[in-house]
C-alpha cells in the first residue's frame, strides 16, 4: 500500500536499531508521485502568507517506538510555518472530538515555535545550523510546544531535499528584523477582514479612562491618581503611556530621570495597602550625581512611607531572588524530559525521572515564586505594610510577582476577563520585554528566558489545587502558552507598547499611511469555534453570590478570612533614626549595591510567613477571597497537560481528570434539566456547562492528557531496559496487563 512504510517492533532484552524496510520499491514511489499527490490535504494559507519551499515524497515519521512507521506526504515551508500535507488516517473523521486551532493545524509548526532542528546521518543526530555541506537522510524537529517532528527524506529529490533543508534553516535561526516578522505581513493583508470578538471585555490599559477604572474598582484612587505625563512616549519609551503614582507625588518628578526611581501601582488592596513596583536608578561614579539621585529618592521614599500611618517594606527582586538566568538554565534542563524521540528513549529515562527532574530544579523555582508571592501577601493582608518591588528595570521579575500576588489575593484575577486584563496590565503595560524574553528575532539566545511561562506553571499550580475558584480552566492556560509562539496577535511580539505603537504607526497620527491593526490574542474567536471555546471555561467555577440591600448595608469589601487570619498591627513608631537608615537601604537598592540586611530580620520573615501560611490552610477555603497554595514539596506538580501532551506513552486512557470532569458535567446536566422541568421552561437558553458533556463524550476513547491527546490507535506495549528491572515478569504477561487496564478504560 502506498503511504506506509512499517518494520516490525522487536521484543527481546534489548531494542533494535531503527531501520526502515518499504513495501515498495523507490521507483514505483516516483512513479506514483501523481497519485500522492491527489491524496494530500490542500495546504491554506492565510492572508499575506507566501510559500517559500516544499518537497515531495517526505515521509513523517510516526512517534511510537523503534519501529519506523508513518505517512507519505509533502514538506513545506512558508514565511510563517512549516506544514507537513499528507494523507493522514488519525485526522479522518474526527472533526467533533479534536479541539482544532483554526489557525494552525496538526502537522503545522510556526516558525516561532521551532527550538532545535537536528538531522540525521548515517544514524547519528546531529543538531543542524548555517550552510550545510552535507544533507541529512532524516530531519528532526523541537518545537517551543514540546511536540517532536521526524520527517524521513531518503526518498526526496536532493535538490528538493536540499532546498527544504536549507529554507527551514534559515527562516528559523536566521536573524530578523521586526518588520519582516509575518505579524505586519498578515495584518497590511487582513486589514479588513479583522473581525472582533464583541463578548471580549479585556481592559486593555491603553487609555487613561482604564486606569482610572481599575484604580476605583480597587478602592486606590484614594491615594493614588492616574498621570498623562508620558503620554507620546515623550518622557521614557519604557513606560506605558499612562499609570499610576501617588497623589502626593509631583509629576515633574518623572521627568528627572526618565521614569527610574519613581514608584508606580500595581494594585491596591482592601485594607488600603498597595503593591508599587520602582526600577534602579542607572549606575553613576561621579560622587556628585550620586549626591543627586540620593536626594532624590530620599524625597520619593517620603512619599511612600509616613509612619505610623503608612510603613512601606521594600522587595529587592534584583539580588534577593531568583536570577534570570537560574530560571533559563532550570528551564534548558526540564524541557529535555519531554522531547522524546520514540517509545524506546521514554522507557529508558522513566527509570530515572524523579532524579532528572529534580536535578532540573525547575519545580524548586516554581516553589520558590509562590512562596515570595505568599511572603509579599502576608506583608499586604496581615501586617498592613505598602510593598514596593525593586527591579533593574522592573518587567521581568516584578512582572511574576506582582501579577501572583494578585491572583491570590483579587478574586476578579481569576476570572478570565480579570486575568487577561492583568496580563495587559502587569505584563504587557509593564513592558515585560517579550520579543527577547522569546527570541522572536532570533538576534540573542543569552536574552530569551520563559519567565511568562513560569508565571503560567505557577498560575496552573494554584488551578490545580483550587479548581472551583477559577473561571478559566488548565486548557486555558496551555493555549495561551501556545499563543505565545503565534505571530498573528500582537500581544506578545514586542518589547513595549512605544515599540507596538511606532511600528503600528500610531505614534504619528498625522502620517498619511493608515495604522495597522493587529489582532489582540484575547479574541479566542480568531483560534477556535464556539464549541471548544467552552473547554476554556471550567465548569466548576463557584460564581459570587449576589447579595440583595439589605445585606450590602454596613458591609466593607474584605476577604472572608480576614477575621481569623493573625492580624497584627502597624507597628509603633521607633526611634527616629531608624528610618532614617531605612531609607538609605532603598537607597542603597536603587542605585544597584548590595544591602548586607533586610528591614526585617529573615528570622521574623519566616516566623511571619509560617504562622500566616498554616493559618490560612486550618481553615475552610472561601473561593472568592484570599487563596494561598500548598508548596510543600510533593504539592509542587508538573504541568502534565502542558508538558506530557503529545506523549502517547504518558497517556492514561479513560482516566486522568478528564474522566472525572466528564462525570461532573453529566450530573451537571441532569440537574439542569431537572431544573428546567421544574420551572417548565422548554426553551430555556441553556448555561454554558451544558453543552460540555456532548463535546467529552464525543469520542469513546479519551485519554487523560484530553483535549489535546486522543487515542485513535492501539496502545504499544513498552520496551523495557533489562537494568534496573527485575521481577516484573515477561513482556506477555505485561502486555496482558496493559490489554485488561485498556478493556477497563474502554468500560
Amino acid at each position: 500500500m502506498l503511504g506506509k512504510g512499517v518494520v516490525g517492533g522487536g521484543g527481546g532484552t534489548k531494542a533494535p536499531k531503527p531501520s526502515f524496510v518499504s513495501y515498495v520499491r523507490p521507483e514505483e514511489i516516483h512513479a506514483n508521485e501523481k497519485e500522492v499527490t491527489e491524496k494530500e490535504v490542500t495546504l491554506h494559507l492565510l492572508p499575506g502568507e507566501q510559500l517559500l519551499c516544499e518537497a515531495s515524497t517526505v515521509l513523517k515519521y510516526v512517534q511510537e517506538d523503534s519501529c519506523q512507521r508513518g505517512i507519505y506526504g509533502k514538506l513545506v515551508c512558508t514565511d510563517f510555518k512549516i506544514a507537513f500535507l499528507g494523507d493522514d488516517e488519525s485526522a479522518l473523521d474526527n472533526d467533533e472530538a479534536q479541539f482544532k486551532n483554526k489557525v494552525i493545524g496538526e502537522n503545522d509548526i510556526t516558525l516561532h515555535c521551532v527550538d532545535q532542528i537536528y538531522g540525521v546521518f548515517d544514524e547519528k543526530k546531529k543538531p543542524l545550523f548555517g550552510q550545510l555541506k552535507k544533507y541529512p537522510e532524516k530531519l528532526i524537529i523541537h518545537c517551543k510546544d514540546l511536540r517532536v517532528f521526524h520527517f524521513g527524506l531518503r526518498y526526496t529529490k536532493e535538490e528538493e531535499v536540499k532546498r527544504i533543508v536549507s529554507g527551514i534553516i534559515h527562516h528559523t535561526q536566521a536573524p530578523k528584523l521586526l518588520k519582516r516578522l509575518f505579524l505586519f505581513s498578515y495584518a497590511a493583508a487582513a486589514q479588513n477582514n479583522t473581525a472582533t470578538d464583541p463578548k471580549n471585555y479585556t481592559v486593555m490599559f491603553d487609555t487613561l479612562k482604564d486606569w482610572c477604572w481599575e484604580l476605583e474598582r480597587t478602592k486606590g484612587n484614594v491615594k493614588y491618581k492616574a498621570v498623562s505625563v508620558n503620554e507620546g512616549y515623550k518622557v521614557c519609551v519604557r513606560l506605558p503611556a499612562y499609570f499610576v503614582v501617588p497623589i502626593s507625588l509631583p509629576e515633574e518628578d518623572v521627568l528627572h530621570f526618565q521614569g527610574h526611581g519613581i514608584p508606580i501601582w500595581c494594585w491596591s488592596c482592601h485594607n488600603g495597602c498597595a503593591l508599587l513596583k520602582m526600577s534602579a536608578l542607572p549606575k553613576e561614579q561621579d560622587d556628585g550625581s550620586l549626591q543627586i539621585q540620593k536626594s532624590f529618592l530620599d524625597g520619593i521614599y517620603k512619599t511612600i512611607h509616613r509612619p505610623p500611618y503608612e510603613i512601606v517594606k521594600t522587595e529587592d527582586l534584583s539580588t534577593n531572588f531568583l536570577s534570570l538566568q537560574d530560571i533559563q538554565t532550570a528551564y534548558s534542563k526540564f524541557k529535555q524530559l519531554f522531547l522524546i524521540d520514540n517509545s524506546t528513549e521514554f522507557w529508558d529515562t522513566d527509570i530515572k525521572w524523579f532524579s532528572l527532574l529534580e536535578n532540573s530544579n525547575w519545580l524548586d523555582i516554581i516553589r520558590r515564586c509562590l512562596k515570595k508571592a505568599i511572603e509579599i501577601t502576608e506583608c499586604l493582608e496581615a501586617q498592613n505594610m505598602n510593598v514596593l518591588l525593586l527591579e533593574e528595570n522592573a518587567s521581568d521579575l516584578c512582572c511574576l510577582i506582582s501579577s501572583l500576588v494578585q491572583v491570590m489575593m483579587d478574586p476578579h484575577c481569576r476570572t478570565r476577563v480579570g486575568f487577561q486584563s492583568l496580563v495587559q496590565k502587569e505584563w504587557i503595560m509593564g513592558g515585560h520585554c517579550f520579543l527577547d524574553r522569546c527570541n522572536h528575532l532570533r538576534q540573542s539566545d543569552k536574552e530569551e528566558v520563559p519567565v511568562f511561562l513560569l508565571f503560567l506553571d505557577c498560575v496552573w499550580q494554584l488551578v490545580h489545587q483550587h479548581p472551583p475558584a477559577f473561571d478559566f480552566t488548565e486548557t486555558y492556560l496551555t493555549v495561551l502558552s501556545d499563543s505565545l509562539y503565534l505571530p498573528i496577535f500582537s500581544t506578545f511580539f514586542f518589547n513595549s507598547p512605544h515599540q507596538k505603537d511606532i511600528n503600528m504607526g500610531r505614534e504619528h497620527q498625522d502620517t498619511q499611511s493608515k495604522p495597522l491593526n493587529l489582532l489582540t490574542v484575547w479574541d479566542w474567536s480568531v483560534q477556535f469555534e464556539p464549541k471548544a471555546q467552552m473547554l476554556l471555561k471550567n465548569p466548576l467555577y463557584v460564581e459570587k453570590p449576589k447579595l440583595d440591600k439589605g445585606q450590602r448595608k454596613g458591609m466593607r469589601f474584605k476577604h472572608q478570612r480576614q477575621l481569623s487570619l493573625p492580624l497584627t498591627q502597624s507597628k509603633s513608631s521607633p526611634k527616629r533614626g531608624f528610618f532614617r537608615e531605612e531609607t538609605d537601604h532603598l537607597i542603597k537598592n536603587l542605585l544597584g549595591k548590595r544591602i548586607s540586611k533586610l528591614i526585617n530580620s529573615s528570622d521574623e520573615l519566616q516566623d511571619n510567613f509560617r504562622e500566616f501560611y498554616d493559618s490560612w490552610h486550618s481553615k475552610p477555603t472561601d473561593y472568592h477571597g484570599l487563596l494561598l497554595p500548598h508548596i510543600e514539596g510533593p504539592e509542587i506538580k508538573v504541568w502534565a497537560q502542558r508538558y506530557l501532551r503529545w506523549i502517547p506513552e504518558a497517556q492514561i486512557l479513560g482516566g486522568g481528570r478528564v474522566a472525572t470532569m466528564s462525570k461532573l458535567l453529566e450530573m451537571m446536566e441532569e440537574v439542569e434539566r431537572l431544573q428546567e422541568k421544574i420551572e417548565e421552561r422548554h426553551h430555556s437558553q441553556g448555561a454554558l456547562p451544558a453543552e460540555g458533556p456532548s463535546l467529552l463524550r464525543s469520542s469513546a476513547r479519551l485519554s487523560s492528557l484530553f483535549p489535546f491527546a486522543l487515542l485513535q490507535r492501539h496502545s504499544s506495549k513498552p520496551v523495557l531496559p533489562t537494568s534496573g528491572w527485575k521481577a516484573l515478569g515477561d513482556e506477555d504477561d505485561l502486555a496482558k496487563r496493559e490489554d485488561e487496564f485498556v478493556d477497563l478504560g474502554d468500560v
